[in-house]
């Protein structure tokens, strides 16, 4: 077959054609949180208002995507709705998807009042038309609702009649009914088509003015490419003088690529982050360059049998079964799902015997091994492998590179992997390094930074554990111990390292100290008080930085965790404490980089003036440039005299802040574990070549403000 080139070409997607991915995904997540308000609001009688913003996610669902994405999640959802709480609760699954479908496709196509009125006028005469055929469909039914109505209308008569005064108001009540009942076609009709018009009307303010704040989220799936009508055959793929700039962007985010990836190779891709590297994985996947041309024989078949897989960096996001068996073969059709030899697949990627096992009890490593367990059940030609080890710990990213390394020698395909760690492109049979979106020989050496003595003692214990114990799901079939019998100390002003394996309880432990949790048995105290009852005196640093920014621009995230330090003033300081410039707070939150997104927190953590910061894996997913800047501004944080507990897999880097290091072995501190001297193990890195010290705060400088109350 002769390969044929997917030239530079306009990247806007068809209105036509099937669902696509994302449409899917969201249709099902905005679908889920409808079934949940309308099912939680009909069974709860307090929670009825919940039934009120059921319409919200729906019309979040017509103002970004087509129709059809709209009616499939209302089919599915009212489906569901029926299953769990019966048909009421089903039909105003209905209602909401009408008015949210109502207000947001207007708004998807820049339309006014006027186009509402219309819409909903149309929507109206439909459920009128529905619910007058419902009653002369159900007559049974509907002559017990019209005795009903009867008797309640006779019984406020005889009541009336008692009173000489009111006995005109019974009758007028008796004759109204006995005319209604008559006529009830038109008021049946009438009634529920003026209360549609009425509700898309209020709608237009209320549910319009919320998808107006919340339209500047993403909505658009980066992976989705315009359709190839070509068989599935993504191998060889060639690039010549490849480019991508993203639409609005003022430079291309890759130029003048030239690359080649076969059959049986081990590609490695390495560099920095924003060089290009993530978008280089898309033009494989089968988006088209907006510049230069992508060769290959046929189309690129991403997520189809035998065409193009991916794994990405956070493994949890990837895993959809319940059980480990489930997710190997899920997305697959049932006679697809039939030929997979489930256990084979399992055992090759160093998994055997965990079918049974629930996708939520393994480790991040085993994450990532069942991720590439799922992508070789539909027997890929390429396999992408984006950043796939930067979120695990260094035993498993060393498993998981050797893994990768093996593929293409058992099967017939090609494995790329992207990283900006060089030791996980040893193995590789070629490596591609980006610099700025472009190929280069080499990357840039960047300075490693090394122990620096504190500038201030530190002071008496502000944090004390004693025989924490905790066990998920307590006393239940699916109970998890996590912790047993943690004995932890820490001094105000300390920067201590907490270090384990997966599984070993890390998280759970971050979660106790912070307060989100309350431990099993045994106390967490911060200054002598339950820290649960001191919510926001410490405060976690999330992994994933970006699942704590909620707000729209860098200023609202730290105003709003401020809380009375609100204004540009405060903002400024917080940025200043982290080393951002004070431009940035104009930013949106979806333009920051992965470094520039744990400053954000930080800062915003410093802006609401806590005693303690827990950090969890502050160094994940960074490149060297970016962990060597986040190392030394939690070094000037913990000069400044704030307390940090940091967890993390990178013992050699966080030793430059941290003043003693815990191993944590299965929920246990060992009583009589060798203690690490990690400032040791710094100054034996004093004399590399590529280390840096962090510099004495002086007036004016990050540390300096940070310690005088971020003012200059």
């Amino acid at each position: 077959m002769s390969e044929l080139p997917i030239a530079a070409r306009p990247t806007g997607i068809d209105e036509r054609g099937p669902l696509r991915p994302i449409e899917l995904a969201t249709g099902a997540v905005l679908g889920g949180v409808t079934v949940g308000l309308i099912t939680v609001g009909s069974v709860i009688p307090f929670a009825a208002a919940l039934q009120l913003v059921a319409a919200v996610p729906m019309g979040m669902l017509a103002h970004r995507y087509r129709v059809r994405a709209l009616v499939t999640a209302a089919v599915a959802a009212t489906m569901v709705t029926f299953v769990a709480a019966g048909i009421m609760p089903a039909l105003g699954v209905v209602g909401s998807a009408t008015i949210g479908g109502i207000i947001g496709g207007v708004k998807r196509r820049g339309g006014g009042l006027f186009a509402v009125l219309g819409w909903s006028m149309l929507a109206g005469l439909l459920w009128g038309g529905f619910s007058v055929g419902s009653l002369l469909l159900f007559s049974r039914t509907r002559d017990l609702f019209f005795d009903a109505v009867r008797s309640t209308a006779g019984g406020i008569q005889k009541l009336a009649a008692r009173q000489e005064q009111l006995e005109p108001l019974g009758r007028a009540a008796a004759e109204l009914t006995d005319s209604a009942l008559r006529w009830w076609w038109v008021w049946v009709g009438g009634g529920v088509a003026a209360g549609v018009v009425v509700s898309a009307l209020v709608s237009w303010w209320v549910l319009g003015s919320v998808l107006d704040r919340l339209a500047w989220l993403p909505n658009r799936d980066r992976l989705d490419a315009p359709a190839d009508d070509r068989p599935i055959e993504p191998l060889p793929v060639t690039l010549r003088a490849a480019g991508f700039r993203y639409p609005g962007a003022d430079t291309e985010a890759l130029r003048e690529i030239d690359l080649t990836v076969r059959v049986g190779e081990f590609v490695a891709i390495v560099g920095h982050n924003g060089s290009g590297k993530s978008t280089l994985t898309r033009l494989l996947a089968g988006l088209p360059p907006t510049s230069g041309a992508v060769l290959r024989p046929g189309s690129a078949g991403l997520g189809q049998l035998g065409g193009t897989a991916l794994v990405l960096q956070r493994p949890e996001s990837q895993t959809l079964g319940v059980l480990v068996a489930d997710d190997v073969v899920w997305g697959l059709t049932a006679e697809s799902a039939e030929q997979v030899d489930v256990e084979a697949l399992l055992g090759e990627v160093g998994l055997a015997g965990m079918g049974d096992r629930e996708t939520a009890t393994l480790s991040g490593g085993q994450q990532q091994r069942l991720a590439v367990a799922a992508a070789l059940a539909r027997r890929p030609a390429l396999l992408i492998a984006d950043e796939a080890t930067s979120m695990i710990d260094p035993d498993g990213r060393r498993e998981l590179v050797a893994l990768l390394a093996d593929l293409p020698g058992r099967h017939p395909m090609a494995v790329v992997l992207v990283t900006h760690h060089e030791a996980d492109a040893a193995a590789a049979d070629r490596v591609v390094h980006l610099a700025a979106g472009r190929a280069v020989d080499r990357l840039p050496a960047w300075p490693r930074p090394v122990r620096d003595a504190r500038r201030r003692p530190m002071g008496p214990t502000i944090l004390e554990l004693r025989e924490v114990r905790h066990t998920y799901n307590h006393g239940t079939p699916w109970e998890a111990p996590a912790l047993h019998g943690v004995d932890l100390t820490v001094r105000r002003g300390e920067a201590l390292l907490v270090v384990g394996g997966n599984g070993s309880g890390k998280s759970t432990l971050a979660w106790i100290i912070a307060g989100l949790i309350k431990p099993s048995s045994g106390r967490c105290e911060l200054a002598g008080k339950p820290v649960t009852r001191q919510i926001g005196r410490v405060e976690l640093a999330f992994q994933h930085s970006r699942l704590q920014l909620q707000k729209q621009t860098v200023g609202e995230e730290i105003a709003d965790w401020g809380g009375r330090a609100h204004g540009s003033g405060a903002v400024g300081r917080a940025l200043d404490a982290v080393g951002l410039d004070r431009v940035l707070a104009a930013r949106s939150i979806e333009e920051l980089s992965g470094g520039q997104a744990k400053r954000v927190v930080l800062a915003a953590i410093v802006a609401s003036h806590p005693q303690v910061v827990v950090l969890d894996e502050p160094l994940a997913g960074l490149d060297p440039e970016g962990r060597a800047d986040v190392v030394e501004l939690l070094a000037r944080l913990r000069d400044s005299g704030l307390t940090l507990i940091v967890i993390s897999h990178d013992v050699a880097d966080m030793a430059a802040v941290c003043d003693r290091t815990v191993h944590l072995e299965s929920g246990r501190i060992p009583e009589s574990q060798p203690v690490p001297d990690i400032a040791r193990a710094a100054d034996s890195r004093a004399h590399h070549p590529d280390s840096r010290p962090a510099p004495m705060p002086r007036p004016g400088d990050t540390a300096w403000r940070f310690d005088n109350g971020g003012h200059r």
